[in-house]
């Protein structure tokens, strides 16, 4: 009897609330996940994981020491990969970081992609920007891959020891230059020896991604995989 007056007023609250799908803002169904169904069919894949050279790949490749790199969607303005990033970074909304990270990390062992990942490690937030944001974005899709692909992940590896100004409106030598060593491993015997997957939200030109990526070499990594939300 409870559960049935929860699930009446549930829907009631619904009548006037509606719960919206966090891509497209339409309401979704009942028992619909924070991304309505229609969108997760229509959303603009990328496929990487099916290309272990990929255009991303090769890109980043040329910068950074990585074994792979590949992103979930396409990235375009005023578009529903930029509304999904927008609810997860702005919108107070971290289950949809968690969401795609299922979706991709389902994607992921259709192939070979993870089989050798001890460890995924998300890229860090300053501790001031997380606590006005109240959780980490890059970890969220971090939790979301874990569960997925049964690996562990960890937030207390790598720490950010400067706030960054925004990388918006940068170009590649100054986005560079914003972030030169401002990342630190934290706990050495989490990385050394072991294979990573590192991930982030939505990547531009790769300058955060390469600094983190040169911490984690310098403290003696194995192989380093990089899985993003987004690539513009």
């Amino acid at each position: 009897m409870a559960n049935s007056l929860e699930s009446i007023f549930s829907d009631f609250v619904s009548l006037f609330f509606p719960r919206l799908c966090a891509a497209c803002t339409h309401p979704r169904v009942k028992g619909e996940p924070i991304i309505c169904s229609a969108c997760l069919l229509e959303l603009p894949y990328t496929d990487h994981h099916l290309d272990p050279k990929n255009l991303l790949y090769q890109r980043l490749s040329g910068f950074m020491p990585i074994h792979a790199a590949q992103a979930l969607l396409k990235f375009s303005k005023d578009s529903r990969v930029q509304r999904l990033l927008y609810a997860l970074k702005y919108g107070h909304q971290p289950d949809v970081g968690n969401a795609l990270g299922e979706l991709y990390g389902a994607r992921l062992l259709q192939t070979d992609q993870a089989a050798s990942v001890d460890l995924i490690v998300p890229i860090p937030l300053h501790p001031s920007r997380q606590r006005k944001r109240g959780y980490n974005q890059s970890a969220c899709f971090a939790a979301g891959l874990a569960s997925a692909l049964h690996i562990p992940y960890s937030e207390k590896a790598v720490v950010r020891t400067i706030k960054t100004i925004t990388q918006t409106r940068k170009t590649r030598l100054e986005r560079w230059e914003n972030v030169q060593n401002v990342f630190r491993v934290n706990v050495s015997r989490e990385i050394a020896g072991r294979n990573l997957l590192l991930v982030d939200d939505v990547v531009t030109t790769g300058a955060t991604l390469e600094a983190c990526v040169r911490a984690l070499t310098d403290a003696g990594c194995g192989q380093i995989r990089i899985a993003c939300i987004a690539a513009a």
